[in-house]
């Protein structure tokens, strides 16, 4: 059986590697017919547009995992069934969790290659999607978008107008101290501005007041140095910036935005539990993908392939759907998120009972 195993794992990985740069080119290329006209129009460099193309590949390898591999094991499968091959196997007296296994094995492989994918490449290559596409397709102002508010502290809140990323200088910025819904001071500027010299905000005309229980205590200055949880970063994140993030770096994010009392980092939480739960799709997908093309079929396999685009396709979408309701604020988002695996795999206990055996 070991010389089996190899074959099997073998043709596995070959199929699974052929149907992602298949798949892969015919995405690329119809994104490269679509945008051809605005690359010629801006002048964009063929190396950058090389290097988008190789961003935008791994983040579709990504995204197209469960397609790739239920239908890499549905093709497989079905080969194998149709030349009676399983039928010979499970007559010799090998179980057919036994010849669950090599398939398991190459699933595994691809599940920890999507886990260090997930983890360390592909943050750097949305970050280069996001990156070109604001560069040369979406042309980005020098500005951040106006009226921005950040909670920089369990209590404090900072509010500034525009923020200009050249300079790294913002407008009308406040600051504000609020406890039990009561304002306890407040910090307001006409100008700040980032010194990289000495790593702190620089506030120009400033006024501040101290609310207490009788009056209040009102100061003002031309300069002010002072340091916040904050910098330049902060203002200019984009919207995916919790995908643009390796995963040591998510962790680190997630405890600054815990310690600021941030309201946004349910994103960041969820994100990475998806980078942990992602992998064990592949395992999933390829267990009910062999348990469904195990029966020879009269029709070959297009029907076994139709329906693995369908399920994968269910899968997919079941997935978007549980991110959103983790994202809305639910009290389970690690349930909420594991929910199409968990579903997946109930299904495929359920099929296994009709495998032949």
């Amino acid at each position: 059986m070991k010389i089996l195993d190899k074959l099997i794992i073998k043709e596995f990985l070959k199929t699974y590697f052929f149907v992602v740069v298949l798949l892969i080119l015919v995405v690329l290329v119809l994104d490269f017919t679509e945008k051809n006209d605005t690359y010629i129009r801006n002048q964009v460099p063929s190396g950058d547009i090389l290097a988008y193309m190789g961003n935008y590949g791994l983040y579709l390898n990504n995204l197209l995992t469960p397609i790739t591999v239920f239908i890499s094991v549905i093709f497989i499968t079905s080969k194998m069934a149709g030349r009676t091959e399983i039928v010979a196997i499970l007559s010799s007296g090998i179980s057919f969790i036994r010849l669950l296994r090599p398939f398991l094995i190459a699933a595994s492989l691809i599940g920890a290659t999507s886990f260090v994918l997930n983890g360390w490449v592909l943050p750097r290559a949305t970050a280069g999607v996001a990156k070109f596409r604001m560069q040369y397709l979406e042309k980005g102002d020098a500005s951040t978008d106006p009226n921005i508010h950040i909670k920089v502290g369990p209590n404090a809140y900072a509010y500034i107008s525009r923020f200009y990323k050249t300079s790294n200088t913002g407008y009308n910025f406040t600051l504000e101290e609020i406890r039990e819904g009561r304002l306890i001071s407040k910090l307001s500027s006409d100008l700040i501005q980032w010194d990289t010299t000495k790593n702190v905000w620089r506030l120009e005309n400033w006024r501040l007041r101290i609310l207490k229980e009788k009056g209040e205590d009102y100061s003002t200055g031309n300069s002010l140095d002072t340091v916040l949880s904050i910098s330049p970063a902060d203002f200019d994140l984009p919207e995916n910036h919790h995908e643009t993030l390796k995963l040591p770096e998510l962790s680190r994010q997630i405890t600054l935005l815990e310690e600021r009392g941030a309201d946004n980092v349910s994103y960041y939480r969820i994100e990475r539990i998806v980078r942990y739960m992602s992998p064990f799709a592949s395992v999933i997908l390829t267990f009910i993908g062999v348990i469904m093309s195990a029966r020879k079929s009269r029709g070959g396999s297009g029907f076994q392939i139709a329906m693995g685009f369908f399920l994968a396709f269910v899968y997919i979408l079941l997935f978007l759907l549980s991110r959103t309701f983790a994202e809305a604020g639910t009290q389970f988002p690690v349930l909420a998120v594991w929910t199409p695996n968990l579903v997946f795999a109930l299904t495929g206990l359920i099929l296994y009972k009709t495998v032949p055996r």
